[in-house]
């Protein structure tokens, strides 16, 4: 027996189910390998590549929270884990006291860089090796109306 929900067609259900599934899946398998092989998961990953590509390598943990998606309970969650193994360190603000900043260490650079040659190798196995170049400019389109403005 079907039922019938109002206001939602076969097809939009079905795509939208993909997304999450999709999102779910390859999220859980590139976690699971970051921690397995590195001891990060995906969300500490996204984090310290963030923190490695900022200036000065620091970032205002209240911006990073706004970045990585998280809220900020979340991120001082997260930030605490990586500081007690040394990545990421807390920096107060010289100008304003309200303010601190995360800053990824020399060890927390070495743990990207090491994590990082595995992980885009699964990147590519698991995401980019099942589009070509057209429907990846046309997916990253899609999927970037769905973020909420910066």
């Amino acid at each position: 027996m079907t039922i019938d929900l109002p206001g939602l067609e076969d097809a939009e259900v079905q795509a939208f189910a993909n997304l999450v599934r999709a999102h779910a899946a390859v999220t859980r398998d590139l976690s699971g390998e970051l921690v397995g092989a590195h001891g990060l998961t995906i969300n500490d990953y996204e984090v310290l590549l963030r923190l490695a590509r900022a200036p000065d390598r620091r970032m205002r943990r209240v911006d990073l929270a706004q970045q990585v998606l998280l809220t900020q309970s979340g991120i001082t969650r997260l930030l605490d884990g990586l500081e007690d193994a040394g990545y990421v360190e807390k920096v107060s603000c010289e100008s304003d006291a309200r303010v601190a900043y995360a800053h990824i260490t020399d060890v927390g650079v070495e743990r990207l860089c090491a994590a990082s040659k595995s992980h885009f190798a699964s990147i590519r196995e698991r995401f980019l090796a099942r589009f070509d170049r057209e429907e990846l400019r046309r997916l990253s389109e899609l999927l970037a109306r769905l973020l909420p403005e910066p």
